[in-house]
């Protein structure tokens, strides 16, 4: 968005000063038929309900490790840019035996339980509903980040050279994110105002940036869509109409 943007938060600090109430992510999950739009200003607060959530509740520090065992989702989303806010090292599918906290969904519970330090479980409902009975072993996110503040203000200033977020066995600083996102969203031709429409997983640098960093990058919005092989094409043509979708990723 900005020149002077220097990680995933800022990029999204600035998508937020330039147009608040702009569609960001909209998601669609074609296994439950669940739909949630989320403007700038929407997903912005769940990203400062969520940064507080860990530098506060779980005590989370610069440098620390991640792992984030949740499939392409848009609270994944949300999870990311709140460990570039903290400064926290997003780890996509690390191993939670090594890791200082790990971030579940509910088919991979058994997994984060090696996880010695804090482990937060999300249920992945519909709405960001909460689990009806909460895994043992793990805070309910629904049930604790609704509470925390809306506004966040990191303890330390976040070093952009510092190492941000780790996919596909490669570890990126959070300037490298910027500038990588930056580069495939001149790749993909998006532009401010795009709607990229991605069903690519969150386990690839490539579904990220569809998914997520590049749209941002770019003052676009994704589309951003779970199980999309539930649908028909004629369906999924329907869908790039009624979207306004200019880019797709498959």
């Amino acid at each position: 968005m900005n020149a002077t943007d220097r990680t995933p938060a800022d990029l999204l600090r600035s998508a937020l000063a330039a147009d608040p109430t702009r569609p960001l992510v909209t998601f669609y999950d074609d296994a439950t038929g669940e739909r949630v739009e989320l403007s700038v200003a929407t997903f912005a607060n769940w990203v400062a309900k969520t940064a507080n959530l860990l530098q506060g509740e779980l005590a989370a520090e610069p440098g620390d490790r991640l792992a984030l065992l949740l499939p392409a989702h848009w609270q994944t989303a949300v999870w990311l840019v709140a460990c570039s806010s903290v400064g926290v090292v997003a780890e996509v599918g690390g191993d939670p035996a090594s890791a200082d906290l790990v971030v579940s969904g509910p088919d991979r519970l058994e997994e984060a339980r090696a996880c010695s330090g804090e482990r937060v479980a999300l249920a992945l409902r519909p709405l960001g509903g909460r689990f009806p009975q909460p895994p043992q072993g793990f805070l309910d996110y629904a049930v604790e980040v609704p509470g925390q503040g809306d506004r966040f203000a990191p303890y330390a200033p976040v070093d952009p050279h510092a190492p941000a977020l780790v996919v596909d066995g490669r570890e990126l600083t959070g300037a490298q994110v910027v500038e990588r996102a930056r580069e495939d969203a001149a790749g993909r031709g998006l532009e401010p105002g795009a709607r990229l429409l991605s069903g690519l997983p969150y386990d690839t640098w490539d579904g990220l940036a569809a998914g997520l960093y590049a749209p941002l990058a770019a003052g676009a919005s994704v589309v951003l869509c779970r199980h999309l092989g539930e649908l028909s094409e004629e369906a999924l043509t329907q869908r790039r109409a009624s979207e306004r979708v200019t880019v797709t990723a498959l």
